[in-house]
């Protein structure tokens, strides 16, 4: 079984601060809703903040997480909401399931075997069904933030596509996403040396440099980004 590892004071504070940029957070939980079908499962759930988006459009959503102190405080923000349910999740394990898509966001950059994850992820998903990821993007961006976080690499299209080929999944969609947010992360986390974090910072990026850089993707997809998305079909 594998955890997230990393500086959890760390976690926490770029948790609490990605929290705040709701722009950002309901551009990336539309990109999925399309793909997810009736009965999704989320991979990784942290505190709940997508989870609580995306269970808005389904009549049953699970959430899950491995870490024990995040799994308590996710049920206790998820008591109010009865169409989720709330469950423990280590990556890899045996387990099978029929959930119609199962989806996961900056978490698979965390596990080292992540081919074992992507394989347990299909397996909870009935044919025909989709794994639905983020993933930050870039070898180079690699930062201070990245490793006290438990990061232990970042993806191109290419390496993406290969863990979910060895996988055994159909790429459906594979594609970067928010390259302005690439270079500001970047410039912030490896040459400032700045932890992203609730704060100024923060909602500048949300409420004017994001609302524009969303416009512009719907247009044309960027030859690279803060993120890769990429949606693979179980067969």
């Amino acid at each position: 079984m594998t955890q997230i590892t990393g500086d959890q004071r760390v976690q926490s504070e770029v948790l609490e601060g990605l929290a705040t940029a709701v722009n950002h957070r309901r551009w990336f939980v539309n990109l999925a809703i399309p793909h997810l079908g009736d009965n999704p499962i989320e991979i990784g759930s942290g505190l709940g903040d997508y989870a609580l988006e995306w269970a808005k459009h389904f009549e049953r959503f699970t959430a899950t997480e491995a870490d024990p102190d995040r799994l308590v405080q996710l049920k206790e923000r998820m008591e109010s909401v009865p169409n989720v349910e709330v469950r423990q999740m280590l990556l890899p394990h045996s387990e099978r399931g029929d959930y119609s898509a199962a989806v996961s966001y900056n978490v698979l950059e965390h596990i080292e075997d992540h081919v074992g994850a992507l394989r347990s992820m299909r397996d909870l998903v009935r044919p025909g069904g989709n794994i639905v990821l983020i993933v930050p993007a870039f070898p180079f961006a690699m930062s201070p933030v990245d490793i006290a976080t438990g990061h232990v690499r970042r993806y191109t299209k290419k390496t993406m596509r290969a863990a979910l080929e060895e996988a055994g999944l159909t790429v459906e969609k594979l594609h970067y996403a928010n390259a302005l947010g690439l270079i500001g992360y970047y410039m912030a986390t490896s040459v400032f040396k700045l932890t992203p974090k609730e704060g100024p910072m923060v909602k500048v990026y949300d409420t004017l440099v994001l609302p524009t850089t969303k416009a512009a993707e719907s247009l044309v997809r960027p030859p690279f980004g803060q993120s890769v998305f990429a949606v693979a079909r179980v067969p």
